[in-house]
């Protein structure tokens, strides 16, 4: 029990203060308005909604689950929004949960013939809540009582892309924030900074290949990156692999069930210091395009980013 208890401890921890004060994903590249407000589909008439659950570090009883529900919405050619809710889970002992609201505004400029270039705004609020109270450790004076916070988010970002290829830059949130219980600091959010790129091969009449790469840096931390390859084949089956530096190898499937509906999984290998007391991490993905405009009649391809 006390090794349960201080396991447990050390992973929220760890994760509120240092290595996850952002969810991460590992299929990020279906909704990058996570990280960057700039991210536009660029499909008019389409309005393109997903549900993602991820289960992190499974066989660690606390280990974080977090579940993200999204939209993105072309209101005109030039202006798209997107809308994100996540909920991220950690902590057996002592339960943390983040309440994620946000609202991406992106404007579209013509840059080229087959270059466009969007601006983007993310506000948002983030409600920070530690459940001691009910815990173990609650006849801790420092623990006796649940603390709360509710902040406001502010990010902003730049999308580059073509049909085949894109490059982003962008802070999902510029503001940073603190949390205390019992007048002892548990998190200290930081600003995080993002930068995404991917380019769409057609190695064959049926077949596409796509590396891809994000690198992530938290203000005072140690700069980080996910490099990926997927490949899809007939516009029907996806399968990738990525490396998460220090942290994971990264096993990805799709397939389109429809034009306008896709499902993906992916598996996470630990490689990092809990890599030994867990069985890796699950993380599904539901995606679903709603065509107002027989906008899946015109284009029979699906986009690959």
């Amino acid at each position: 029990m006390k090794t349960r208890f201080i396991l447990s401890m050390t992973i929220a921890f760890c994760s509120i203060v240092y290595a996850q004060q952002e969810p991460q994903y590992s299929q990020y590249m279906y909704n990058m308005s996570t990280v960057n407000p700039a991210y536009v589909t660029n499909q008019s008439g389409m309005i393109s909604t997903g549900l993602l659950y991820r289960n992190q570090w499974t066989g660690i009883e606390g280990a974080p689950k977090t579940a993200n529900v999204f939209g993105n919405m072309p209101m005109s050619e030039k202006i798209e929004l997107s809308i994100n809710y996540v909920n991220d889970r950690v902590g057996d002992a002592i339960s943390v949960n983040n309440n994620y609201v946000n609202v991406d505004f992106a404007y579209i400029t013509r840059i080229s013939d087959q270059f466009k270039l969007s601006y983007g705004l993310k506000a948002g609020i983030n409600n920070f809540k530690i459940d001691a109270a009910s815990s173990d450790v609650a006849d801790d004076p420092a623990f006796s009582d649940n603390s709360s916070k509710t902040d406001l988010t502010v990010g902003a970002g730049l999308f580059l892309f073509s049909n085949n290829f894109y490059l982003g830059i962008s802070s999902p949130n510029l503001l940073p924030s603190n949390v205390s219980i019992g007048g002892v600091g548990v998190s200290e959010s930081k600003t995080h900074l993002y930068a995404v790129s991917g380019f769409v091969f057609d190695v064959a009449s049926e077949v596409k290949l796509k590396p891809s790469l994000v690198f992530k840096q938290v203000i005072d931390a140690p700069l980080t990156f996910d490099i990926s390859l997927n490949a899809l084949f007939y516009d029907k089956f996806e399968l990738g692999a990525s490396y998460r530096y220090t942290d994971a190898f990264v096993a990805l499937a799709g397939f389109n069930i429809t034009q306008n509906l896709k499902i993906g999984y992916a598996y996470d290998f630990s490689l990092g210091d809990l890599g030994g007391y867990n069985n890796g991490s699950h993380e599904v993905i539901l995606l679903y395009n709603f065509d107002l405009l027989n906008f899946s009649k015109k284009y029979t391809s699906p986009r690959f980013f």
